[in-house]
């Protein structure tokens, strides 16, 4: 059957969205919008011809939370995720609190954020540094996978034909120092660095530093150099550690020469934080 113009879908329901899906199977998810804006930049915008609105699965839009996570909605708009306050993680709600205006908050989801096809957005780098997982749900199943195999994986995400990012599950961790540092840019074009660390009676028990450019960069092998170390960190390690991101990052040939030096500043800013 050829497709129609303009044909838009509500379902309520995961078995009424699939069974649209796999009835007209090159349907489009549609979430906030802002991607539609944000790529075509025109007062009056060219809309998919079969739209799968996911605006009436109230699944998607909940927000939950244990003793050991925060659970969040695909559907729930970066503008409800600032508002929980201090139950976010800061690394996060500072990311999210840097992305466009309240009015683009108030419509962009964050599951549309991390699926944007135009490639990484800044919520994207946060989440990684967080350890964040996603659900990703299909007609059959439901499968969770981390942020870092979901942006690492061939091609825009790890998401499969047919196949539906739901819910994002993110460890309620205690992260001793915490920073974030937005560049330059909007949407993919923005450069981002997450700095995480965590200690245990005055040891440095964990590092994550996750950068974004045109994609993310995490070097894990910066990190092993930390682990273990006691703090105040002295002047030699934290000497070895900017100068293994300074190799890192000069290896990246995608990486310009003044992204470069902005990361490494800030890396290095960070670390004699935490030196003697």
């Amino acid at each position: 059957m050829a497709d129609q113009l303009n044909l838009v879908f509500f379902p309520s329901s995961y078995s009424e969205l699939f069974n649209a899906w796999n009835r007209y199977p090159k349907a489009v998810p549609y979430a906030g919008g802002t991607a539609l804006i944000r790529e075509q930049g025109r007062p009056i915008l060219e809309l998919p011809s079969i739209i799968l609105s996911l605006e009436r699965l109230e699944e998607m839009h909940r927000i939950s939370r244990s003793e050991r996570y925060l659970e969040i909605g695909a559907m729930a708009k970066l503008s409800q995720i600032i508002d929980l306050g201090k139950i976010v993680p800061v690394a996060l709600r500072h990311c999210l609190e840097n992305i466009a205006g309240p009015q683009v908050r108030n419509m962009a989801t964050i599951g549309g954020s991390l699926c944007f096809r135009g490639g990484r957005l800044d919520s994207s780098a946060a989440l990684m540094a967080l350890d964040a997982q996603y659900e990703l749900r299909s007609a059959q199943s439901s499968r969770w996978i981390s942020a870092t195999r979901f942006c690492a994986a061939p091609g825009l995400s790890a998401l499969n034909t047919h196949e539906l990012l739901t819910r994002i599950r993110i460890p309620l961790e205690t992260w001793d120092y915490s920073a974030y540092k937005k560049f330059s840019g909007q949407g993919s074009n923005s450069k981002v660095v997450v700095f995480l660390v965590k200690t245990q009676k005055n040891v440095l028990s964990d590092i994550r530093i996750v950068c974004k450019t045109d994609t993310l960069w995490r070097n894990k092998d910066s990190e092993s150099i930390l682990a273990g170390k006691n703090l105040p960190l002295n002047q030699r390690i934290t000497a070895d550690f900017i100068k293994n991101w300074e190799t890192f990052l000069y290896s990246l040939q995608t990486v310009d020469e003044l992204s470069q030096k902005e990361l490494i500043n800030f890396i290095a800013i960070n670390i004699n934080n935490l030196a003697e």
